[in-house]
């Protein structure tokens, strides 16, 4: 590994967007830190993936990010790894209703835990790392940190201070560090339960008529990471048009 190779580390990185946020880097040169909360078998095998194309460029690293003392100390073990920090991805997130009446404390704080809690005190303890090598954070948000969605006030809620933090983030680590945030649409179902009825009339409201990909997710991580030179504080919509229809 050369002295110069740009080193990312990525939330949730087992499977779904972020293992391809993870696929993607990898092939634009990133060695890549990858964390993982229970999918042990998923990111071993991504990992070995990525390592028979280019060994050492790997290291797989298991935590809750509920555990505020395991936050610093993942990227305190990456750049122990590796040497350096160039990009933090904040993909991990967790997502069920709360339905309000039923909603309880411990919901919250999951909810909370992964979507707001956790980006902020990564980017806190990464801040020190990245501005030494003029890197960069990208937020996974969502089209509902702008826009509430029925039965999910808590996890709207919680996205919707990553959408803050992204922004005042922005502010308070220029000019070394870009920080900003990628908002999907329709991209992968949810893994719960979601009826054919439901799905058609999402993609009714998404003016290009499709769901988008995992890999376009990923494109504009990369996008944001690598070429945005010019682009801080801002949530790129990757939505297909959705927030335009309303």
């Amino acid at each position: 590994m050369s002295a110069s190779t740009p080193v990312a580390l990525i939330t949730g990185s087992a499977r779904r967007i972020g293992a391809a946020i993870a696929r993607r880097l990898h092939a634009a040169g990133y060695e890549l830190a990858l964390h993982y909360r229970g999918s042990s078998a998923e990111m071993q095998a991504l990992a070995a993936e990525l390592e028979s194309t280019r060994a050492g460029s790997v290291l797989t690293l298991q935590a809750d990010l509920s555990e505020f003392d395991r936050l610093p100390e993942l990227v305190a073990k990456a750049v122990g790894h590796f040497g350096r920090l160039d990009a933090l991805v904040n993909n991990a997130s967790a997502f069920r209703p709360t339905i309000i009446g039923a909603t309880t404390p411990q919901q919250w704080d999951e909810l909370f835990a992964s979507n707001a809690r956790a980006p902020f005190f990564l980017a806190q303890a990464a801040a020190p790392h990245l501005k030494a090598s003029h890197g960069a954070i990208v937020n996974l948000v969502d089209i509902y940190a702008e826009k509430p969605l029925a039965g999910h006030t808590v996890y709207c809620m919680a996205k919707a201070a990553l959408l803050m933090a992204t922004q005042s983030l922005a502010l308070e680590l220029a000019p070394e560090v870009r920080v900003n945030a990628i908002a999907p649409g329709a991209i992968l179902w949810p893994e719960q339960d979601h009826s054919d009825t439901a799905k058609q009339t999402m993609l009714g409201r998404t003016p290009l008529a499709r769901t988008g990909t995992a890999e376009e997710i990923a494109e504009a991580v990369r996008w944001l990471l690598r070429d945005a030179t010019y682009t801080t504080g801002q949530v790129i919509r990757v939505d297909g048009g959705r927030t335009l229809a309303g």
